[in-house]
């Protein structure tokens, strides 16, 4: 199961911002580190079913180790293992989630409005395609 081995994340695929944030951590992330799902796949309605996420999915979901992250703490996860600067937004981990949180759910509540909405989810061109799951884990 893909979620035991590596992290993964799980992303609103019809989303701007969700899918521009999937493009800028694939830049950053060298090593490959992440493996991508759209919340839209089936791979993604098989972990959610797997990990009892049942509660509203316009968030960011990272799944690491066998845990879920959510929005704010899920993206500054993320950012800790990225290339550059990066990983220093992870000292905002010391933030209250209720504060870091509710910064993310007034961007999230906005997001299609603000970045735009796409009829189907994003195409993973060939030299990425091996990092998105696609099919049921």
């Amino acid at each position: 199961m893909a979620a035991q081995h590596e992290p993964v994340i799980l992303f609103d695929g019809v989303c701007n911002l969700c899918s521009g944030a999937v493009q800028f951590i694939i830049r950053r992330d060298p090593r490959a580190r992440y493996r991508f799902a759209s919340l839209q796949s089936g791979a993604a309605q098989a972990l959610l079913n797997e990990f009892n996420i049942t509660e509203d999915l316009k968030t960011f979901i990272l799944i690491e180790h066998n845990k879920v992250y959510k929005r704010s703490t899920a993206a500054l996860r993320v950012a800790r293992h990225l290339t550059g600067a990066w990983p220093l937004l992870y000292g905002f981990i010391i933030v209250p989630p209720f504060i870091r949180d509710g910064v993310y759910n007034v961007i999230g509540r906005y997001r299609y409005s603000w970045f735009g909405k796409k009829d189907q989810c994003m195409m993973p061109t060939p030299s990425i395609q091996s990092r998105f799951l696609t099919d049921p884990v």
